[in-house]
């Protein structure tokens, strides 16, 4: 099982705490927005005498309001249609379980959230990865580098729909160009759409719910965690109109019994929260991303395309090796009492030797905070590529 690139590095932090230094945390998608009240307060409200299990595919109130959610955005689906999970995560696991068997392949743009790799260990998939580049923004790749990649043990594609951890944002065509190689080659596509509500710069979130003829071929995992501000509620789920899959998920649901009690209180509040919370909350996030790049531009050597999405810029920094630098950071280095804590970029790639001088950083602290992050991160290159060059400093992180 891999290490998680976004935890692993907790040791070091844990450590520099203790000797005074204050951490900024970029390094993992903890937002600081506050959970709405009403989430909190339904949770302290909570009457019953017993605190009884659910039904394995969640409470059936909550399915429903989960459509009902759905039918504001314009899409059909019904509470058979879902099954509520431990988070989004759990979603995924009990999919990969489903739809594949030890030995078949999932073809994944890299980079991709980290955890996608311990997920197909676990079910003894084999992730295929097909390369994004920083310098078109991390675009979907073109349908020929996928098919290059399909053969017989083939199964399924997946993405993430704001992505994580690039924030990129697929397009209508190309969620088109994904549906015409799922209908070609009979695959299933799985979409994590826990992002889609932070989209900026009038961009529009398609769900893969909305294409046409795929009843069969997908499955959209979402979560309350990043839209609510809420991930130790620990409540998300998956959506398939495939009752055949649904069905065979259900064995896995079952099997852990139900999801979080205090957790589907709190779920099923959220969706009483008003249309202005998400706006706001919205609105916080597109500020923080504009201070996050226009920082990481005025240092020099950084590289960083604009995240159209989610709230993560993945970056490439003037390091040969991120993750050393990252360690660095906190075991070495800090600047007016403080450093920075990021996730090595090279964590989010399957492929061998790609990322390693790049990182994901996740905008969750205020304006203020991100541009003393980004000080922070500026002084530490300049001293981190001085100790290298004057005093050889081992760069690599064996």
């Amino acid at each position: 099982m891999p290490s998680s690139p976004i935890r692993k590095l907790v040791p070091f932090a844990e450590s520099a705490k203790k000797k005074g230094t204050r951490i900024y945390h970029l390094n993992i998608g903890q937002p600081d927005i506050e959970t709405p009240e009403v989430m909190l307060q339904a949770v302290r409200a909570y009457a019953e005498k017993v605190v009884a299990y659910s039904h394995s595919a969640g409470k059936e109130t909550y399915r429903e309001k989960i459509v009902r959610y759905y039918e504001g955005l314009g899409l059909k689906i019904k509470t058979d249609d879902i099954i509520v999970t431990a988070g989004a995560s759990e979603a995924i696991s009990f999919t990969m379980n489903s739809c594949l068997d030890a030995g078949d392949e999932l073809i994944v743009p890299e980079p991709f959230y980290a955890n996608y790799n311990g997920f197909s260990v676990a079910a003894g998939v084999q992730v295929i990865p097909v390369t994004s580049h920083i310098e078109d923004g991390f675009a979907l790749p073109a349908i020929k580098d996928f098919e290059l990649l399909i053969n017989e043990r083939t199964k399924g594609i997946m993405i993430c729909n704001p992505s994580n951890p690039t924030g990129y944002v697929y397009s209508r065509q190309e969620l088109q160009t994904l549906r015409e190689i799922v209908l070609k080659h009979d695959l299933f596509l799985f979409v994590d759409e826990v992002y889609r509500e932070f989209c900026y710069d009038g961009r529009e979130h398609v769900s893969v719910l909305s294409l046409s003829d795929l009843e069969q071929h997908v499955v959209v995992f979402d979560s309350i965690s990043k839209r609510y501000s809420a991930c130790g509620a620990r409540i998300g789920y998956m959506i398939s109109r495939n009752a055949e899959l649904i069905e065979t998920a259900m064995k896995f649901a079952q099997a852990r019994l139900s999801p979080p009690g205090f957790g589907q209180v709190a779920a099923e509040a959220c969706l009483e929260v008003p249309k202005e919370y998400l706006q706001d909350v919205l609105s916080e996030y597109n500020d923080r991303r504009q201070t996050l790049v226009e920082e990481l531009r005025k240092i020099p050597g950084v590289i960083c395309p604009e995240p159209g999405g989610a709230f993560y810029a993945f970056a490439q920094l003037p390091v040969e090796d991120s993750e050393h630098f990252c360690r660095w950071l906190l075991e070495e280095f800090s600047f007016e009492g403080a450093t920075v804590m990021l996730a090595p970029g090279s964590g989010f790639y399957a492929s061998q030797g790609l990322g390693k001088n790049q990182v994901r950083i996740a905008y969750v602290l205020n304006s203020e905070d991100l541009r003393a992050a980004m000080r922070c991160l500026k002084q530490a290159l300049e001293v981190y590529a001085s100790s290298v060059e004057e005093k050889g400093i081992e760069k690599t992180s064996g």
